[in-house]
């Protein structure tokens, strides 16, 4: 192996591993969640599949845009430039603080929507007052999103680690004790998990503000912790991509959250399967996605040095890294489909059937890990908008047609349902992927002359 590209996949591993495991960290709180919650019952778990599925869509988007400022953060790291740093810092939280409050308002004036949704009324019944605990964590979330994704950009990424974990233990432990009413506390079921929820976003943001306040590494920064002044060319820059990012995890799960809708018009059963085999699913994902937000750190590193070889060997790298990810979570997935369900759920019906929807899991592990990698490539390079219009164009213009259409009006049901998301998955990986060489092979040709 090239030893330069043994550096590389060493200097992604060195960055990957923490926001990997804070990912995961992420990830195994809505795992806890759901099995936890289905423990009581399959209506409370077929309510919290319904209100996380209407949570996501502006969360992720707001989370897109918290992105945004990665990539620019890398870059001025590439140049060693302290001002531009400081001052990306402070916008950013403005930014997200801003949208935090933007998307609370927006879902709280859209819960009552839900009640026309179809969905069986005792479903309804537990999931709106969950729904709206889960939007009181909106704001705590989006601030610890503006330092999570500065620290990141300076590759960074153990501390925020370390706090995630931390905070998601702390979930973990409230959801024991508030859903099933133990030492003391009220048992409150779905609504304990929601408030569990909210109680370790809020930890999560003051842990991480304390660092960055206390470290000596980022005594250049700590004016900016506090905001003092707006600066709009510095917000148009970390918006122009910030939107287009938060619109491409919104047209991605926005297909994911349409299918959940069109799958509990089936049945609360189906509802609850897919909430299972999804939130394995997402482990996975959420591994793959962890070393794309590495690859975009290392790749605005390569752009601040206007180095395009660099640019490329960080592709393949995570490319190999993704590829081994994803093919040995497949591999779990379908020799242990019939167990990973049933710490979910103890009702059969739903477990066999979250056992075949892990079957079409297997299919797109591949394209779903390699989708995210490609996306946090071209952010790295500061390429947004096409990507943007290639989630639309996926997500949107093939899936959620091809979704009703094979699921419910040809009677395909979850499964046809799923396969669709399969293939939409495969599409995004190829356009994504082609995008990625394109353009870094032009910026690699124009270099050499």
């Amino acid at each position: 192996m090239n030893p330069l590209f043994r550096k590389e996949i060493f200097q992604l591993l060195k960055i990957a591993w923490p926001v990997v495991l804070g990912q995961l960290g992420h990830v195994t709180v809505g795992v806890a969640d759901s099995a936890m919650i289905g423990q009581t019952g399959t209506i409370p778990l077929a309510a919290a599949s319904l209100a996380n599925s209407i949570f996501i869509l502006p969360l992720v988007f707001g989370i897109g845009i918290a992105y945004g400022v990665t990539p620019l953060v890398a870059n001025a790291h590439g140049q060693s430039d302290l001002k531009r740093l400081g001052r990306l810092l402070s916008q950013g939280i403005l930014i997200n603080g801003f949208v935090g409050l933007v998307l609370m308002a927006l879902l709280f004036l859209l819960r009552p929507l839900i009640a026309y949704s179809g969905q069986q009324a005792e479903v309804l019944e537990l999931a709106l007052p969950y729904l709206g605990i889960l939007i009181a964590s909106i704001l705590p979330f989006m601030l610890f999103l503006s330092l999570k994704q500065f620290a990141e950009g300076l590759s960074d990424t153990r501390p925020a680690m370390y706090i995630s974990l931390g905070a998601n233990l702390l979930n973990v432990l409230l959801n024991y004790l508030l859903i099933f009413g133990k030492w003391g506390f009220p048992e409150l079921g779905i609504m304990g998990a929601g408030y569990a929820t909210l109680i370790s976003r809020i930890i999560m943001l003051f842990g991480l503000f304390l660092y960055l306040l206390l470290h000596p590494n980022y005594a250049p920064y700590r004016v900016d912790l506090l905001p003092r002044r707006i600066e709009w060319e510095r917000i148009h820059r970390i918006l122009s991509i910030g939107i287009p990012t938060g619109l491409q995890y919104l047209f991605e799960v926005g297909a994911f959250a349409a299918a959940a809708v069109l799958i509990g018009t089936i049945g609360a059963m189906p509802l609850a399967a897919h909430q299972v085999a999804i939130s394995l699913a997402s482990i996975s994902y959420m591994a793959a996605s962890g070393i794309g937000a590495a690859a975009s750190v290392r790749v605005g590193n390569a752009a601040g040095r206007k180095d395009p070889i660099g640019i490329r060997r960080t592709g393949i790298a995570a490319v190999v890294l993704v590829l081994a990810l994803m093919g040995t979570a497949g591999l779990i997935f379908a020799v242990f489909r019939q167990q990973l369900p049933a710490f979910y759920s103890d009702d059969a019906a739903v477990v066999g059937l979250s056992a075949q929807l892990l079957l079409v899991a297997v299919f797109f592990q591949f394209s779903d890990g390699l989708q995210a990698l490609a996306l946090g490539l071209l952010r790295g390079m500061e390429d947004v908008r096409i990507p943007t219009w290639i989630a639309f164009a996926v997500y949107w213009g093939f899936s959620l047609p091809a979704s009703w259409l094979f699921g419910l009006h040809l009677g395909g049901g979850v499964v046809g349902i799923w396969i669709v998301l399969a293939v939409a998955l495969s599409l995004s990986a190829l356009l994504l992927g082609w995008r990625f060489h394109s353009l870094s092979g032009k910026a690699l040709h124009a270099q050499l002359g």
